[in-house]
C-alpha cells in the first residue's frame, strides 16, 4: 500500500465546469487520502452559494477550494473578489488553490493579489502535486 504524505483535510470542494476533470479529481483527491469529503461544484455561482448557504456552519465550510480560472459566468479571478465579500471568516477558513489549464502568467500573478490563494497548479491535478502543498 502507498504511503500517503498528504494532509487529510475534513472537506475539499472542486469548483470546474469540466466534468471530466471534476470526476478525475475527485478521485485522485479520494485514492490519496487528501479529504474526509469532497464537495463537487459545477460553477463558481454555485460554489459561493454554497458557501454563502454555510456561513454559519463553519464545520461544512471547505478547508480548501480547488479553483479553475476559466469557466463561464463566473471565472475563477470574479469568484476570488466575491468571495473576499463573504465574510471574513469564510475567507479565513477556506484556502483556494488554482488548479487550471491555464500557463499564463498574467493568470498566476493575478491570482497572487488574495490572501486565502495558497498554491497555483496546472492541470491535470496529480498526487505528487497534492503531496507538495
Amino acid at each position: 500500500m502507498t504511503e500517503v504524505k498528504a494532509k487529510m483535510y475534513d472537506l475539499v470542494m472542486l469548483v470546474d465546469d469540466n466534468d471530466t476533470y471534476n470526476f478525475i479529481n475527485r478521485r485522485i483527491l479520494e485514492q490519496m487520502g487528501f479529504a474526509r469529503s469532497v464537495q463537487v461544484q459545477s460553477s463558481g455561482i454555485g460554489a459561493l452559494s454554497y458557501l454563502e448557504e454555510h456561513v454559519s456552519e463553519p464545520e461544512k465550510l471547505p478547508d480548501i477550494i480547488f479553483l479553475d480560472i476559466k469557466m463561464p459566468l463566473l471565472n475563477g479571478h470574479e469568484f476570488l473578489y466575491k468571495l473576499q465579500r463573504i465574510t471574513q471568516s469564510v475567507t479565513n477558513k477556506c484556502k483556494v488553490v488554482m488548479l487550471s489549464s491555464s500557463g499564463d502568467e498574467k493568470d498566476i500573478n493575478q491570482t497572487k493579489m488574495y490572501a486565502n490563494v495558497i498554491h497555483f497548479i496546472q492541470k491535470p491535478l496529480t498526487p505528487s502535486a497534492l503531496e507538495n502543498l
